[in-house]
């Protein structure tokens, strides 16, 4: 994250003697990317972080990728995956993924195992119900519509806290996700035309302690001749990893909420660039919220039909009414992907129905990748297998 937080207990120096009330010292363990030369926090654990008892390898559900073959534009409706998963970290389904990105989706009733991805960030965007975030840092507490981002092998489990289940879109990157760099100043501030800044991000308010011993710990991490790459070890420590009594630093996790974004609008339409939320190695994650819509006497609100010779594009819709797919059967949950080498644009009629808008209704998240994005088996079982067709034919048929 681009600013300094402290929470909890911690010395006045770095790397100085820092003691418990018995008199032993707390053991320092400092987090941070691109070796020693980017972002980093310093946490106090009480017993050592690196206390561990077994190691074994962990066989996840197996995920395959394939092409998008034949090429098409494809609309996956991820509430029929209800029921598949019982938490948000074993439970949840891949869909679309390329070596820089995987994308998926998570109906969890019940807290996650305590989890370390060590292969990339991932951004979670709650679409329905409330959650807690349990995490070497702290608890983050995020609901509808909050984007919760975690970094790289920070040790986190996810509790649903609401009756309802949890819904979310889950984005792991194979790097970093953060601001778009146009927004920050060479310092990391967030800048004026920023659609969002400091004020609007949430961090882990105090320390999490929790005395145990015994505790497994699954750890997704990268690995030769895998297939893709990755593989899973499951560790026990011999003390629970949450015994951290103070931290600081610009590395933790953090939440946004798609309500906090400020839209950028014009007299004639908008590109995609301008809802432009986050970035993440070859991919970018944009919002679409209600906004007022282009004031020129003769604009036209909609989209213009675009062919992003360099990209695929996902969209997941998350509530409102997202006027340019009208009678396409996209729904509360849908995802639309639209690839690199097809054309897409708003369905028949949506064009003329806008005219004279002045105000979109609509919320959804986007993520543009520069490889192309392959199906997983979750995508099958939730695709309506008619969407390429809908420019042209009438609905219904």
């Amino acid at each position: 994250m681009p600013y300094y937080r402290s929470v909890g207990e911690v010395p006045r120096k770095r790397h100085t003697q820092f003691r418990q009330p018995d008199g032993t010292l707390y053991a320092e363990e400092l987090m941070g990317q691109e070796g020693f030369s980017s972002d980093s926090s310093l946490l106090y654990h009480r017993h050592l972080p690196t206390g561990i008892l077994t190691a074994e390898e962990y066989t996840p559900p197996a995920t395959t990728r394939v092409p998008n073959l034949p090429l098409k534009p494809r609309h996956l409706r991820t509430h029929k995956l209800d029921g598949t998963g019982g938490d948000a970290v074993l439970g949840r389904r891949p869909l679309l993924a390329n070596d820089d990105v995987r994308i998926g989706y998570a109906v969890a009733t019940e807290p996650s195992p305590l989890y370390r991805n060590a292969i990339g960030d991932e951004c979670l965007y709650v679409e329905a119900g409330t959650m807690r975030l349990e995490s070497t840092f702290g608890v983050l507490e995020a609901g509808a519509g909050d984007y919760v981002i975690v970094p790289t092998s920070v040790i986190f489990r996810i509790v649903p806290t609401g009756a309802e289940p949890l819904r979310l879109l889950t984005v792991e990157a194979s790097g970093h996700i953060g601001p778009p760099r146009r927004y920050l100043s060479v310092r990391g501030q967030f800048l004026e035309h920023s659609p969002y800044c400091e004020r609007d991000v949430r961090g882990p308010q105090g320390p999490l302690l929790v005395d145990d011993t015994d505790v497994e710990v699954y750890v997704r991490h990268r690995a030769r001749g895998t297939g893709d790459g990755t593989a899973w070890t499951r560790y026990v420590y011999a003390h629970h990893p949450f015994d951290v009594v103070g931290w600081d630093g610009h590395l933790y996790p953090w939440a946004f909420s798609i309500h906090d974004f400020e839209p950028i609008t014009g007299r004639v339409h908008q590109p995609p660039p301008v809802h432009q939320t986050f970035e993440g190695p070859n991919f970018v994650i944009c919002s679409f919220v209600p906004r007022k819509v282009d004031y020129h006497p003769q604009a036209v609100p909609v989209p213009y039909n675009h062919h992003n010779v360099d990209s695929d594009e996902m969209m997941f819709y998350t509530g409102g009414n997202y006027e340019a797919r009208r009678g396409s059967g996209i729904e509360q949950g849908s995802i639309s992907l639209h690839p690199a080498g097809f054309t897409h644009g708003p369905q028949p009629g949506a064009v003329e129905r806008s005219l004279g808008a002045e105000f979109f209704d609509e919320l959804a998240v986007m993520v543009d990748t520069f490889r192309p994005l392959e199906l997983c088996e979750a995508a099958a079982e939730c695709e309506d297998p008619g969407y390429a067709w809908t420019w042209a034919r009438p609905a219904g048929q």
